[in-house]
Order: C-alpha cells, then structure tokens, then sequence
C-alpha cells in the first residue's frame, strides 16, 4: 500500500468528524439563538396606573374649645375660670350634645412672676387655661356649634388659638376593596390600549403594588382635617407581560 492512500484514509474520517463538529456547532449556535430570542420575548411588558377616587364624608369630629383667663389673685382667677366652665357646659348641652360626648381637658395655670426672664411689673401674675374636648359622630351639629361660638364671646368666655374642629373618616376599610377593584380595572384598560396600539396580546400580570390610600380636601384646597367633605384616592402600579 502506497503512503498516499494511507494519507487519503487518514483525510476521510478526520473530514467526517470535522463536518460533524462544524453542523454541531451550526445546531448548538441555532440553540442558543433561540433560546435568546424566547428571554427576550418573556421579558417583554408594560407597567401601567390605576386610580381611584371616592367623595366621602368624615364620620368623626373632635371640636376643642380653649379658654383663658386671669388675674393676680390666684383665688379670683380660678373662680373666673370655674364659672367661663360652666358657662361652656351650658352652651354645649343647648347644643344637644349629650354629657359623654364632652371630656374635660387639663388646666393650666402659669405664673409670670415665678419666671427668671419675666417683668415684675405689668400685665397679670395668673395665667389659667382649660379645654373642653367634643368627640362626637354628629358631624353637622359640629359644624353649627362652631358657627355660634360667638355666642360664649358675648358671655365673656375668651376663647384662645381656636383653630376649628378636625373632621376624621374612619371608614376606609368600608371603601377599600371597591377603590383597589376599581384602579386595578383603570390600570388593566390602559394596559390593553396599549397592548393593541403596539399590536401585542396582553398577557397575565407580571407584578402588581398597590400604593398607598390618601385622605384630602373633596376641593384640594385647604387642611384636609378642617373640612368634612374629603376624597380618598389610591393609585395601583400595575406590570402585565406582553405575549
């Protein structure tokens, strides 16, 4: 046998083996490629908002009345006090409000002379302060009481720092399962406008997070607690894959 046909059948099967590596790379590159193509269809989504918003009235009001008065005589100022209290009282049960729903507060006494930094002379020793709180559900009668506090002014009862009563919702677990069904709804329809502008079926939900729930002023103007007509709104972020 010469050596050229041991050359030539040592080429043949070394020619086999590389063809057979080279349509094994050709399959395996082809694999891979797929297998990019696919992940980078999975990732593909769109991330959306819902919101909600309700008009709701408070279901609570704290109304704290504050009144001074005072003097130099400790005796005389606190006696002064005692009947501006029963001057309030007065005043609030003509309101109707039964006795529960008012809680006296602490009493403050200051003593102006009894500070390093104050003046001896001028202006009264004796400070007193008492509050009145009203927590009551009867949320209109509040906001009578507050217009006729004018009447305590002409009976000589000095109010002090009254800033209105605060108006509270208590019911957002009442309206929270309705919002949250309602923006998850708003976020799905603007997901699906989406999904058909790109031309691409929506797919199921990716991620989903619900933000959190805000009280406001129904107007947005104003401290929200000051008013009883309030809108809660809630916004949902919403992920849906893209098929």
């Amino acid at each position: 046998m010469s050596d050229a046909r041991i050359d030539n059948n040592r080429l043949i099967p070394a020619a086999v083996f590389g063809g057979l590596v080279a349509v094994g790379l050709i399959g395996g590159g082809a694999l891979i490629g797929q297998g990019v193509v696919n992940a980078r269809a999975g990732d593909r989504s769109v991330t959306v908002r819902g919101l909600a918003e309700k008009d709701v009235k408070a279901d609570l009001a704290v109304l704290p009345i504050r009144f001074t008065t005072s003097g130099d005589v400790l005796s005389e100022v606190q006696a002064r006090i005692d009947g501006d209290l029963a001057i309030v009282r007065q005043f609030l049960k003509a309101q109707g409000y039964p006795d529960d729903a008012v809680d006296l507060g602490q009493l403050g006494v200051a003593d102006t002379r009894s500070r390093e930094y104050a003046s001896q002379t001028g202006g009264p020793r004796f400070i007193l302060t008492q509050t009145v709180i009203v927590r009551t559900t009867d949320v209109d009668r509040v906001q009578t009481t507050t217009r006729n506090l004018n009447d305590l002014v002409r009976q000589g009862v000095v109010l002090q720092d009254f800033n209105g009563p605060s108006y509270i919702f208590t019911k957002l677990n009442d309206v929270r399962p309705a919002m949250i069904a309602e923006a998850t709804a708003a976020a799905r329809s603007g997901a699906e406008q989406f999904a058909k502008d790109s031309g691409a079926p929506l797919g199921p939900i990716k991620t989903a997070g619900q933000g959190s729930f805000e009280i406001l002023s129904r107007d947005g103007t104003g401290d929200e607690a000051g008013t009883p007509n309030k809108k809660v709104r809630v916004v949902t972020t919403i992920s849906y894959r893209l098929k």
